[in-house]
């Protein structure tokens, strides 16, 4: 044995697969502590600089005007999560329905692979795109912007999402399983429904999950759809405040009090979107234990 060893440890190729090895070990243990720092950089800046704008009145104020002081972000706070839960409305079943046909019925037709290559495409396109496409079909013609037009444009960035994680949890469930409720006369639309949908409703709730965590600080889109708000409003066809844009225009602003509340803005839609990332893990974890 100590033989065999000595002799690879004089190999030239051993020796080079060995130091290679260490390379890329090394390689890739410098870029996951690079990634870790710059990652800890941006929580902490959040951090410290976004706490301190943390209050009672961020949540119960609307933003303030231009030269005034105190305010907060009740208004964007409520537009944000009302355009979220619309356009995660309008994504679930639409991409859950999609994902279902290319699963159980695309497999080799011509349209499931049309579908599938749209689908790709949608998932790398451009936010500002969509914002663009939304902006010449609706708010174009129906001459303002508004809340709907807003959770359309994202919603559009959400279907993909879930087409894709649907059509993929699907294909994990076994044969056998469809095979088994065929077997017992189930038609398809029920084997479809009720047996591999429900068998990886983990996977498809955390496919869910992932498109609103990515649509929720989505800005390019709801600046040709939604715009923004000074005050508060419930009414989704008029413009509506959203926390991006209220960030995006506080950032840039000569107000110090307005610089604060787009940094509190930043950090409450980071941890939000940690919240939504580490709940979609824990759901796939608990899946794939089961």
């Amino acid at each position: 044995m100590e033989n065999s060893t000595m002799q690879s440890a004089s190999n030239p190729v051993y020796r080079r697969r060995l130091l290679m090895h260490k390379l890329g070990i090394g390689l890739s243990s410098f870029a996951m502590a690079l990634g870790i720092f710059f990652l800890m950089w941006i929580l902490y800046t959040l951090m410290t600089k976004g706490l301190s704008a943390v209050s009672i009145a961020m949540f119960t104020e609307s933003t303030p005007a231009p030269g005034s002081d105190g305010g907060g972000l009740m208004n964007a706070i409520f537009g944000s999560f009302v355009m979220v839960v619309s356009a995660a409305l309008i994504s679930t079943p639409i991409g859950i329905l999609a994902g279902i046909y290319l699963a159980e019925y695309g497999d080799k037709s011509w349209f499931g692979f049309v579908t599938r290559f749209v689908t790709d495409i949608m998932l790398s396109a451009p936010s500002i795109v969509i914002g663009l496409f939304v902006y010449a079909i609706y708010v174009a013609n129906v001459k303002h912007f508004s809340g709907w037009a807003g959770s359309i444009a994202i919603s559009l960035i959400a279907i993909p999402v879930v087409v894709r994680t649907t059509d993929n949890m699907l294909g994990l469930v076994p044969a056998s399983l469809r095979e088994a409720a065929f077997a017992l006369g189930a038609p398809r639309w029920k084997v479809a429904l009720l047996i591999r949908l429900r068998a990886v409703k983990a996977g498809v709730v955390t496919g869910i999950l992932l498109a609103v965590a990515r649509i929720s600080g989505e800005t390019a889109p709801l600046l040709y759809t939604a715009l923004s708000n000074q005050f508060f409003n419930a009414d989704m066809n008029k413009p509506m405040a959203n926390l991006p844009m209220v960030i995006y225009q506080f950032a840039m602003s000569p107000y110090d009090n307005w610089r604060e509340l787009a940094w509190g803005g930043a950090l409450l839609i980071t941890f939000s979107v940690l919240g939504l990332n580490i709940l979609s893990r824990t759901l796939f974890n608990q899946k794939t234990q089961h």
